[in-house]
C-alpha cells in the first residue's frame, strides 16, 4: 500500500482496498489533467499574445528610461500578484540589474480601509493614484474577470492624468478590455481562476525580464538615477 493509499485509509477507514486504490487513482488523474490544463493555457496564451506582451515591455521600458514609476494594484488573490510583481521590479533577484521603483497600492490597508469606509471600495486605488502619480508613470492591474470597478476607476484616472495603463486579465477581458481605456491589455482566455492566474504570474515575469533587457544600454544611467 502506497503512502496516499494510507492516509486515505487512515482518513476514511470505511473505504475498502480498492476504493482506496480507485480514488488514488482519481486524485492523480486529477493532478495530471490540472497540470496539463495549465500548461495548456500558459501555450495558447504566449502563443497568441507574445507581441502585445512585448508591446507592453517596451511601453515600460520607456517609462523607466524617463524616470517614471509603476504602480500595481488589484483584488484578493489579485493583489497578492500586485504585491509579487511590484517586488520583482523594486528588488531584481539578477546580478546587475538595477532596481526599479514600483508601489503596490493594496500595501497600505489603513489607507485602503479609510477610502473604501469614507467615501467607496471603488476609489482605493484612484485615490492613491491621484496623490502619488504624475504624467509618464505607468500602473498595472490585475484582474481574473476584468470586472472590477476599482481598478476601472484607476484606469479611467490614470488616463486622464497621462498615466500609461497595463492590464492582465481573465476570460473574455471584461470592462478592462470593452472601456479602452488601457494602453495594453493582456487576456487570459479561459474561465478558470487558477488558470488565468497561473499564466499571470509567468507574464509578469517575462514582461519584467523583457523590461530590464530592454533597458539595458541604460542600466548605469538608471542606477545612478540621473
Amino acid at each position: 500500500m502506497s503512502d496516499l493509499d494510507k492516509e486515505l485509509r487512515d482518513l476514511y477507514p470505511f473505504l475498502s482496498d480498492k476504493d482506496t486504490a480507485d480514488k488514488t487513482e482519481s486524485l492523480l488523474e486529477s493532478i495530471r489533467q490540472k497540470a496539463g490544463d495549465s500548461i495548456r493555457v500558459k501555450d495558447e496564451f504566449f502563443t497568441a499574445n507574445a507581441e502585445k506582451l512585448l508591446a507592453a515591455a517596451k511601453t515600460l521600458a520607456e517609462v523607466y528610461e524617463n524616470q517614471g514609476r509603476l504602480f500595481t494594484m488589484g483584488n484578493g488573490g489579485s493583489s497578492c500578484d500586485a504585491a509579487h510583481v511590484a517586488v520583482e521590479f523594486q528588488h531584481p533577484v539578477t546580478a546587475g540589474r538595477p532596481s526599479l521603483p514600483a508601489m503596490n497600492l493594496t500595501m497600505d490597508f489603513p489607507l485602503t480601509t479609510a477610502i473604501a469606509n469614507d467615501v467607496d471600495f471603488k476609489y482605493i486605488f484612484l485615490r492613491q493614484l491621484e496623490a502619488h502619480a504624475k504624467p509618464g508613470d505607468a500602473v498595472l492591474g490585475f484582474s481574473t474577470s476584468g470586472n472590477s470597478d476599482n481598478l476601472i476607476a484607476a484606469f479611467e484616472k490614470a488616463r486622464q492624468m497621462d498615466v500609461v495603463t497595463i492590464g492582465f486579465a481573465g476570460g473574455d477581458g471584461g470592462e478592462m478590455l470593452k472601456s479602452a481605456l488601457l494602453d495594453h491589455c493582456l487576456v487570459v482566455a479561459s474561465d478558470s481562476i487558477h488558470r488565468v492566474q497561473e499564466t499571470h504570474v509567468a507574464c509578469y515575469h517575462i514582461l519584467w525580464d523583457l523590461t530590464h533587457t530592454l533597458l539595458a544600454e541604460n542600466r548605469g544611467k538608471l542606477a545612478e538615477g540621473a
